[in-house]
């Protein structure tokens, strides 16, 4: 197989606006498949509403958009951090009422979608970010709500692209979604054959979801003995925490105190947590 490039600079820079800015004016994009991928495609086919409301974060050229337009959709946002990508999109679109083209962070963006569609965004961020994508996805989602698209199922040697596991994503998005569709892609583009999984989360409504910035631990063994001191805590289902030990996702049936959490980390003087999310 053909093997997979995001870019063919070292990623030790920070993963910020200038870093996918420069990717773009200087035609590094690797991770650019020039076309809607196959799965994403078929998904789309399928679709019946055409006025549900779509987002496509870290858009890219968002082939996906333009084949959403194709179709007949009419309520489409897509948003990326990048100027120069952006500036080009909102040209290439600035007579077409359907689509919103938002030059801004993700994390930072406010709405509400019936759809997001995920394809080469989640990979792009450091997997530090991973529990407050979680968190805000569902925040962004609709009731009943649907997180499409692709992950890899592959650990990379150079990064971004950043991959992983079914087994990571699993315990990243259980209980904060209900998995509809979670399995090997069978028709992926060439370069990405047997490398992604499909997925189709429906967000849950019955939960509570929730963001933490935590302070004190420093390893592995710190990280795990409290994430299941949390998890044992009334109504929480399921927690998670962030490679840098510095955000904490808990997934709960009510609300937990913070107080709670607290005590319950007390144990360590150095171990504090804070609520993120409003």
């Amino acid at each position: 197989m053909e093997e997979l490039q995001c870019c063919v600079v070292s990623c030790e820079r920070q993963l910020d606006k200038n870093y996918w800015d420069n990717q773009y004016q200087s035609n590094k994009t690797g991770w650019d498949l020039g076309e809607v991928s196959p799965p994403i495609k078929k998904y789309i086919d399928e679709l019946q509403n055409c006025n549900i409301s779509i987002l496509i974060p870290g858009c890219g050229n968002t082939y996906e958009a333009e084949y959403l337009l194709h179709k007949g959709f009419t309520d489409i946002t897509v948003i990326d951090i990048a100027p120069t990508i952006v500036e080009k999109l909102q040209e290439k679109f600035l007579s077409n009422k359907n689509i919103k083209v938002i030059l801004g962070d993700f994390f930072e963006h406010y709405n509400k979608y019936d759809l997001i569609i995920e394809q080469t965004f989640f990979c792009a961020l450091p997997p530090t970010l991973r529990q407050k994508y979680v968190y805000k996805m569902h925040q962004l989602l609709n009731i009943d709500g649907l997180i499409i698209g692709l992950l890899f199922n592959r650990i990379f040697e150079t990064n971004p692209p950043f991959g992983g596991s079914k087994k990571e994503y699993e315990m990243l998005f259980k209980d904060a979604f209900v998995f509809k569709q979670f399995d090997v892609c069978n028709n992926s583009a060439a370069p990405r054959a047997n490398t992604e999984l499909f997925i189709e989360f429906k967000k849950k409504i019955a939960v509570i979801v929730d963001l933490y910035g935590f302070e004190g631990i420093t390893c592995n063994g710190c990280m795990n003995t409290v994430s299941q001191k949390i998890a044992t805590l009334p109504n929480v289902l399921n927690v998670s925490m962030s490679t840098n030990y510095a955000e904490v996702l808990i997934v709960s049936n009510e609300a937990v105190l913070l107080q709670d959490l607290q005590n319950e980390i007390s144990y360590d003087a150095k171990y504090f947590i804070k609520k993120l999310n409003s």
